[in-house]
């Protein structure tokens, strides 16, 4: 070790003898290159694997997203079917074995009979009646997505049985069928919906922010003013004013358009805050410079930086609006029959006395639980991806 200079005399500076090569310099480790050189989404993606309720919650969704893409071809029955031998039918057992023997998918047929101390219809399996399930077979026929004819069904009764997973309605319609074809509307209500918030949001939140002046001063009032309203007597207002002569179809553009239009508020404060960080950067000065619009700037180098923000925002605004068409559909002033989703099957069971008699018509909460704890998880997953500080 180099001793220390007598007291005043400066200290040296240690200099190198050995020649430099600037190829020797120190080399990251392929661990280190992979990490240093992936891009924000591959390391996004590599801590959203670590949320494993989030990863578990993605795979579900995409599962359910999937399905309703072949509907039809997965219900047992078409959707307006009825079974006047089979009405509030209670659900059905699937089973694999008859007297210890092995004869695959199956379920007993049944006796109905009419109880006259409280007129309800009393189902009983027939043990002696084996029902084979049939799979990939021929049964009601239906219009795929409403364009193409088609009879194929996933899973269809034996010739001449009958097979309700969850049972039937007050008019012999399969619930679990029901339930299928209403995933198609709920699920991509939400999507549509939060698809327009999410434009109100960013167009409006991006002028605010960045513009600032008195139109961040005028949106910023008027964002607090809606989201002084309470939300449901503000939605029953504005779907109770849609014309009863709308077909069903301009229902549901409707009511997306209803939940969209009152949710957008907390996105906009979202990319007005953003923004008014970002405005102040030197990228942004110097495309102003070259003359970019403020439309350009917004639109192609400030909100590109935070997009992953921005999706989980949206993400976990879906569930909302899965809530509102529920209970919109729920109270009777949603969409209304013949299109089904969850709320408009949850209306069938308004009735306490029904409910308490025929427990499986509240089936249909169970798919909005899971998709609403779903889409939370998921938007809990990617907001902890998206922050750079965890």
């Amino acid at each position: 070790m180099t001793p220390l200079p007598p007291p005043g005399q400066p200290l040296r500076h240690y200099v190198s003898t050995a020649p430099f090569d600037p190829t020797t310099t120190e080399t990251m480790s392929e661990q280190q290159k992979r990490v240093f050189l992936a891009s924000q989404w591959k390391l996004m993606w590599w801590k959203f694997k670590r949320h494993r309720l989030a990863l578990i919650s993605a795979i579900i969704l995409a599962i359910l997203y999937a399905m309703i893409i072949i509907a039809e071809f997965l219900a047992p029955y078409n959707l307006a079917t009825r079974n006047v031998s089979a009405i509030y039918a209670p659900p059905q057992s699937v089973r694999l074995f008859h007297e210890g023997s092995f004869v695959g998918p199956f379920v007993y047929g049944r006796t109905v009979q009419l109880n006259m101390d409280n007129l309800k219809r009393e189902y009983k399996d027939d043990t002696k009646n084996v029902q084979k399930l049939r799979f990939f077979c021929s049964g009601d026929k239906y219009k795929f997505w409403g364009l193409i004819e088609a009879d194929r069904h996933f899973v269809c009764p034996a010739e001449g049985g009958q097979f309700f997973l969850l049972g039937t309605d007050q008019l012999g319609r399969d619930v679990f069928s029901r339930i299928i074809y209403g995933a198609r509307i709920s699920l991509t209500i939400g999507l549509l919906g939060v698809s327009v918030s999410f434009i109100l949001g960013i167009v409006i939140g991006g002028i605010a922010g960045y513009r600032g002046g008195i139109i961040d001063l005028l949106t910023q009032r008027l964002i607090e003013v809606l989201q002084s309203l309470p939300s449901i007597p503000l939605w029953l207002a504005l779907a109770a004013i849609m014309p009863v002569t709308w077909s069903p179809l301009l229902v549901y553009f409707g009511i997306t358009f209803i939940l969209g239009l009152l949710d957008w508020t907390g996105l906009a404060r979202a990319v007005r805050s953003k923004l008014l960080a970002l405005r102040e950067e030197d990228y942004v000065l110097a495309a102003q410079l070259m003359g970019a619009k403020g439309s350009r700037i917004i639109g192609r180098h400030l909100v590109p930086g935070f997009m992953s923000h921005l999706i989980a925002s949206a993400t976990i605004s879906i569930p909302g609006m899965i809530l509102g068409e529920t209970a919109l559909s729920f109270l009777g002033l949603g969409l209304r029959p013949p299109i089904v989703s969850w709320g408009v099957l949850l209306n069938e069971a308004t009735n306490i006395n029904v409910v308490a008699l025929y427990p499986w018509l509240m089936l249909p909460v169970i798919p909005v639980i899971v998709v609403i704890l779903a889409f939370n998880f998921l938007g809990d997953g990617l907001r902890d991806a998206a922050d750079p500080y965890k």
